[in-house]
């Protein structure tokens, strides 16, 4: 264990000021008046790894509360000791990212009556990425191949993959893990079998006398899985035990809180950001299933998971929307095409061109940067890039761009959000501005109405405004 222990600072520093070497209970300044004596907070070493050893562990592990038991062996120790000592910046990973998918999975496990530690097997498969893709072409948070996905209805295509959404492969991953259950009657078997097939199990069963538990049968397994389900038991214990290992996360993530909407249609998901001013990445972490930033026919039907905050905002404007941000060919052809993975991908791999009927040619003037040259269009730097053989974004005052307008619905959609005068009735409502209003006020006291349409109805570029100031509010 020595060679593996940093001995750096401890957890908490405490910090005092001393000053004329006095001890008592007041501190006292030149007048000889006493002064407060000054809070410390404590600092925070997070690069401090404490010592720990087998029987602490052991004892730590026979006391937990668990419906998947286990006895710590050398085996379960040194992985123990691989996530809180020589890997930890993968155990700070995951804990990053465990708030945004252990409810859903507690919630699910908890449907089919089904151990709630089986969480923590995500973990080992995928690192509770969505998006993750082993050697072989498992993909998801849950590592399903494309075969046994399919036997659980996770069916994939060039633009949708259900094995990334992170509720239908989590349902499948209960489903197929009882019926693991159920034919090994042990829980270790059944995560064995998850991982090798349940062919080599009953393989391993046979060739060990038909013993029937794990660690019986664990030197006729593949040698992948002998180390899967230690793993799995290693990061029980690490995740229950996080403070007595000392991570603490400098920069915690939290979920986006999100609601689902139907627009049973092809969908243009980046026009579908533009308008509504969702940032396209949140939509993108929000739905991990769709690969090209759009919904094909075959899959029209699916729900889009949209951020709370704006859930109300599109549902009100679901018709207006709907034709806005509906799918056009040559716009399936550019987002097919374009290396959303790789901003700065060779011109090789740039996106094939819309129907050149729609193509104006913008002249860069001074203060322009793609950012705005593309959110004034209702477009993104990616395809401005794509477009205009750009490997990087530097654009010169004069330069010409070529651009590809969207669909006149989406032109009037943009209007309609963005100027007051096209976006309410011919008697708009007004209020006016009282004495200590904020936006946010404003907004709470004319319910069904946010910030951002307040900003929106009346131009604001910024949250100020002023006593006697009237606001257009509907």
């Amino acid at each position: 264990m020595k060679n593996y222990i940093k001995i750096l600072l401890p957890v908490f520093v405490p910090v005092m000021l001393l000053q004329n070497n006095l001890h008592g209970q007041e501190l006292f300044n030149y007048n000889n008046s006493p002064i407060e004596e000054e809070t410390i907070s404590p600092i925070y070493q997070f690069e401090y790894i404490p010592d720990f050893n087998y029987n602490e562990v052991a004892k730590k592990i026979k006391a937990m509360e668990t419906d998947m038991p286990f006895e710590l062996n050398e085996r379960i120790f040194s992985f123990i000791n691989y996530f809180t000592v020589r890997n930890r910046e993968y155990t700070k990973m995951v804990l990053q990212r465990q708030d945004i998918y252990f409810p859903l999975f507690e919630q699910t496990l908890a449907e089919y009556n089904m151990p709630d530690d089986i969480k923590f097997l995500a973990i080992i498969e995928s690192g509770l990425n969505p998006k993750a893709k082993s050697r072989v072409g498992a993909m998801g948070l849950w590592q399903f191949m494309p075969a046994t996905g399919k036997m659980y209805s996770l069916d994939v295509n060039r633009d949708i993959d259900d094995r990334m959404d992170p509720e239908m492969s989590t349902d499948a991953a209960a489903k197929y893990l009882k019926s693991l259950y159920r034919m090994f009657g042990n829980w270790e078997l059944a995560l064995a079998a998850y991982n090798c097939g349940p062919g080599n199990v009953r393989k391993a069963i046979r060739k060990s006398g038909g013993k029937t538990t794990f660690w019986e049968v664990y030197n006729h397994l593949p040698k992948e899985t002998r180390s899967y389900v230690p793993q799995f038991q290693a990061m029980m214990y690490v995740l229950r035990h996080t403070e007595d290992h000392n991570f603490i996360l400098e920069n915690p993530t939290y979920p986006i809180v999100y609601e689902k909407i139907r627009f049973n249609q092809e969908l243009d998901l980046e026009q579908l950001a533009y308008i509504t001013g969702i940032c396209i990445e949140d939509l993108e972490q929000l739905n991990p299933s769709v690969q090209n930033r759009l919904i094909p026919t075959s899959n029209r039907h699916m729900a889009v998971r949209v951020p709370k905050s704006k859930s109300e905002y599109i549902t009100q404007n679901h018709e207006q929307f709907s034709e806005a941000v509906k799918l056009t060919s040559e716009r399936s052809i550019a987002l097919r095409s374009t290396p959303i993975k790789s901003i700065n991908a060779p011109a090789s791999t740039t996106a094939n061109v819309p129907n050149s009927q729609n193509k104006i040619t913008y002249v860069v003037k001074s203060g322009d940067v793609l950012g705005s040259i593309a959110q004034r269009h209702g477009t993104t730097v990616t395809n401005l890039k794509a477009w205009n053989n750009l490997n990087t974004n530097t654009i010169k005052i004069g330069q010409k761009l070529d651009i590809y307008t969207k669909t006149a619905a989406f032109d009037k959609a943009i209007a309609q959000n963005s100027n007051p005068s096209t976006s309410v009735s011919d008697n708009p409502k007004t209020y006016t501005v009282q004495p200590g209003d904020s936006l946010w006020l404003i907004s709470k006291k004319h319910n069904g109405i946010s910030v951002d349409q307040i900003k929106k109805l009346n131009n604001l570029n910024t949250n100020q405004i002023k006593p006697g100031q009237k606001l257009i509010i509907g």
